[in-house]
Order: C-alpha cells, then structure tokens, then sequence
C-alpha cells in the first residue's frame, strides 16, 4: 500500500514538473496594437489601458538633420493603444525625473509626440517628418500646455509668485484694462502675442495637430481635432493622446506609428528630441 502511495506521489510530482516546464515565458510585444473598445478614454489610470497590451518603444538619436541629438537621454517609451472604430487613443508612458512645465527665455519643456503617415500603404515615408508629397500627420502634447488646462495662470504672480515687482506694463493701474493704451503696451511688450502666436499662454487643449512633408516643414494641420491628457507618475510622464483613426484602416489591418520624447532639463525642443523609427501598428 505504501508504495501505491509513493508511486502517486511521485507521479503527480513529475506532471507539476512537467506543467512548469511547459509554462510559456510572456513574449515580448513586436508591434503596437490597438485593441477595440466601445469607447475610448483620455484618462491615463483608467483600468480600460490594461486590456491593451504594452509595447517598448526603444528611442533612437535624432542625428539625421540638424539641430541632432547625440546624448542619449530618455532610453524608452512604454505604449498601449486603444480605438473605438472613429478615434486611436495611444498611452505613453516615460520616465523623467524632473518637471520641466514652465516657459521663459531660453526654456525647454517635457512633451511628447506621436506620428503617423497619411496614407496606408506598405511603403510608409520617411520616419523623420515624412517626405515631399507624402505628408505625415502629428499629434504633438506640451507639459505647459497641460499645466494651464490643468488651471495656472498666465500672470507674471502665476509663474514667478516669489518675484518682487516695482512695475510691469500688463499691472500698470494706471491703464485702464481693455483700453487702447493697454492695447498698444501689450503689444509692444508681447509681440508674438500681437503677430497671433499661440504656442504660449494660457490654452484650451494640451495639445497640437500638425503636418510635415519632411524635415524644417512642420506645420499646424487646421483639420486636426485631436485630444490629450498628461499625469505625473512616481517616476516620470503618462500622458493619452487621442486623435482620428487613420484612414482605411479596418480591423486587423496594419500601418505604421512613430513617438517622439522632449526632455526639458536636457534643453531638448525642436529637431534636438529622442525618437523612434516605424513601428508597426495593428488595428486588432
């Protein structure tokens, strides 16, 4: 009886040895893939992003066109991506041990970008900023962008509070807000405000759409409606961007999608960035 016992158990030992040998080893994501979803959400905790599976992006130097990139800073960027049919919502997640959020002379601020070519096709552009006649489309998100839809002021109290002031032309009480004289002093103390540029001061969204057909052609794309969504984690940026699902794009098709990291502390801004080749993107 006993060595009926021992047999058992010697047998039921060597199948849970045989079932942990045969366990399979998570494999490693090869392409970004948008999972189908009712609805999509800007929220970067929303419990939803674990449906997606979690693809490493590694990022490459920016040494193609001048000004290059050629320290390595940020190594990786983490992507899920989610699409209900009409819109793609990518999760980026990076680490980044500074917040770099506020504007001034000389300034770099933390962002992000993702990008993808116009047309589907199995010959994509070029992954830097496309090429001429076939534009790529770019959804590009500023961490002071968020950090005034999140709330702050645009006031010189809002961006400086310790600073002491004796004068500034926008608080002079001697000018009558609205006046024509405090008109004609905004201008010529804010002239990007006056030629109508917008990249800086307080916004409705944080972020941009824009269109490039190669190198130094980067533009705003007037048809953009796209949406998106920063959050500092423990360690660095989580940020959702949301923007129209490319078209053609039919479930179980392929494309392509590049990203692009800004790290302000680094003085990285324009073509100086950490970036990606294509990286394939499955409608799933």
């Amino acid at each position: 009886m006993k060595s009926l016992v021992k047999s058992a158990l010697m047998l039921l030992l060597l199948l849970a040895l045989a079932g942990t040998g045969c366990r399979k080893t998570p494999v490693a994501a090869t392409e970004v893939t948008a999972i189908a979803v009712p609805s999509v959400t800007l929220n970067p905790e929303d419990a939803l992003w674990d449906e997606a599976p979690e693809f490493t992006a590694a990022l490459l130097l920016q040494d193609v066109v001048d000004p290059r990139m050629m320290k390595v800073s940020t190594p990786q960027v983490l992507v899920r991506a989610l699409t209900n049919g009409s819109d793609i919502n990518f999760r980026i997640q990076w680490t980044d041990s500074r917040v770099d959020d506020m504007p001034g002379p000389g300034a770099a601020v933390d962002a992000c970008a993702v990008q993808l070519p116009r047309t589907i096709g199995a010959n994509p552009p070029a992954p830097q900023m496309g090429e001429a006649q076939r534009p790529v489309d770019v959804t590009f998100w500023r961490a002071d962008w968020q950090a005034w839809v999140n709330g702050r002021g645009d006031s010189i109290r809002d961006l400086y509070p310790n600073a002491a002031v004796d004068h500034y032309p926008f608080l002079a009480p001697s000018l009558k807000q609205g006046s024509a004289e405090q008109t004609g002093m905004a201008t010529r103390f804010a002239p990007a405000y006056a030629l109508g540029n917008r990249r800086n001061g307080p916004r409705e969204s944080a972020v941009e759409d824009m269109e490039s057909e190669g190198p130094g052609t980067l533009k705003p794309n007037p048809e953009g409606r796209s949406k998106g969504n920063g959050i500092r984690s423990k360690d660095g940026w989580i940020v959702v961007l949301q923007r129209r699902l490319p078209a053609g794009l039919a479930p179980r098709m392929r494309t392509q999608v590049a990203f692009a990291v800004w790290e302000g502390s680094g003085g990285e801004a324009g073509a100086r960035k950490m970036r990606t080749g294509w990286i394939p993107l499955l409608r799933k």
